[in-house]
């Protein structure tokens, strides 16, 4: 009996991988993301977008692992809600398109030519589903106003601008109102669409030989496109966000500086800083001197620092040390004994701070930064007498107070780092 029953079994097996060789089968996998209002930089955190576009891309990776599998395209379509400027939101509609696009670059080895896109502007056709699909009060007066709009609206701003005018003020804007809360969120979106064919492989014949009372072990390729979902997820590439900045009030005091600071995640950055100056004449007894470095740690806070990194308020904790020489003609104060290195005559700082670094356009920001810590070392007074410096005193100084002032220009390094700014739309 038990015989019969392998037989069976496998007589099964072995018919339907003859029925399914050489079938053509077609599927689409998709993945949907949502934008803030205003804003084009794809957000993780934002409604669960991270955790979706990260199984969107192991889904995508197996399937181009799957010698069974021919992808045809992937179609990028992208729209904004209809608050605001008809050419910005096309333009805001571009900018989600390409972040998508750099997502998939990111994480995937898709080539260009598999990837297109539908940039829309304003999402007129889910507007006209969602309020289909609704109960909304005046639904068919809305209706009846989007239909009226003809094709072209795409081409022609001052369709668009009327249509919105329409419905602002149909029945004192209370549908307005309504589709702004309701519908005009979901219309802040982008659909990733993977087309795709695949083909069911045949398995391998067994011998007959092989059958006997014990049942043999049995191993079968994938058969359906659903297998390739299951597929281990591996940790995708953080973003890359990175600024070079100057401090441009040591800038107007002639002392040139430069900065760097790395974004390392979920708001955190390390950064360093470097200054030298060291400008002298001798006729006059003018000493100008003053080089060190900086490092410190950031944690940025607040409603724009979790859309946009490197951005809105912060809190840190820096270290310093420097060496400086300054005479204006009178005393002068020299840090450390003369000669040496950095190490040999440095001062040392350690101290919190708080900062808000302010967009101005899409690659640069403003850092106004304030800082108060502790700063000790070494230093000499001396007096320029008869053409030499006559030493006066030696002393420790240990300062608590304000050490540290910044207002600095910030400029986002590399083509995908950027701080999402962008008109509210």
């Amino acid at each position: 009996m038990e015989y019969r029953i392998l037989l069976l079994i496998v007589s099964m097996l072995f018919t339907g991988t003859v029925m399914a060789e050489g079938t053509l089968n077609k599927d689409t996998i998709s993945v949907r993301v949502y934008f803030r209002q205003g804003y084009s930089i794809l957000e993780s955190a934002y409604r669960n977008n991270g955790t979706r576009l990260e199984m969107f891309a192991a889904q995508l990776r197996a399937l181009q692992a799957d010698q069974a599998i021919r992808l045809q395209y992937i179609h990028i379509d992208v729209g904004t809600s209809p608050e605001g400027s008809s050419s910005l939101n096309r333009r805001l509609s571009d900018k989600r398109a390409i972040q998508i696009m750099d997502y998939l670059h990111n994480h995937t080895s898709l080539p260009d030519s598999l990837m297109k896109f539908s940039s829309h502007g304003i999402n007129w056709e889910g507007l006209k589903k969602l309020v289909s699909a609704s109960d909304m009060s005046y639904k068919d007066e809305v209706l009846e106003i989007l239909h009226t709009m003809p094709k072209q609206v795409l081409c022609n701003s001052g369709i668009e601008d009327e249509c919105k005018q329409q419905l602002k003020t149909l029945h004192g804007g209370q549908p307005y109102k309504y589709m702004y809360r309701h519908f005009f969120p979901e219309l802040r979106s982008a659909d990733v669409n993977i087309y795709c064919e695949f083909e069911r492989l045949p398995k391998l014949k067994l011998p007959i030989a092989i059958i006997n009372h014990s049942a043999p072990k049995v191993e079968t390729l994938p058969m359906s496109l659903e297998s390739t979902r299951t597929a281990p997820v591996s940790a995708p590439r953080k973003p890359f966000c990175m600024v070079l900045k100057t401090n441009m009030l040591y800038d107007a005091l002639l002392i040139p500086n430069i900065g760097a600071e790395l974004h390392i995640g979920r708001g955190w950055s390390v950064g360093c800083n470097w200054m030298y100056s060291w400008w002298k004449n001798d006729t006059r007894h003018n000493y100008w001197r003053i080089y060190g470095g900086e490092l410190g740690i950031r944690k940025y806070i607040g409603r724009r620092a979790t859309k946009n990194p490197l951005t809105g308020h912060h809190l840190g904790i820096y270290s310093q040390i420097l060496t400086y020489d300054f005479e204006t003609g009178g005393r002068g104060y020299m840090a450390g004994m003369p000669g040496g290195t950095l190490l040999d005559k440095a001062n040392y700082t350690v101290g919190l701070e708080y900062g808000y670094s302010l967009p101005v356009n899409r690659k640069l920001n403003i850092d106004f930064t304030l800082g108060a810590g502790y700063m000790t070392g070494q230093y000499h007074e001396y007096l320029p007498l008869d053409g030499c410096n006559v030493w006066q005193s030696t002393k420790q100084r240990r300062w608590f107070g304000p050490t540290k002032a910044e207002i600095s220009l910030v400029w986002f390094v590399g083509h995908n780092s950027y701080n999402g700014k962008g008109g509210k739309r």
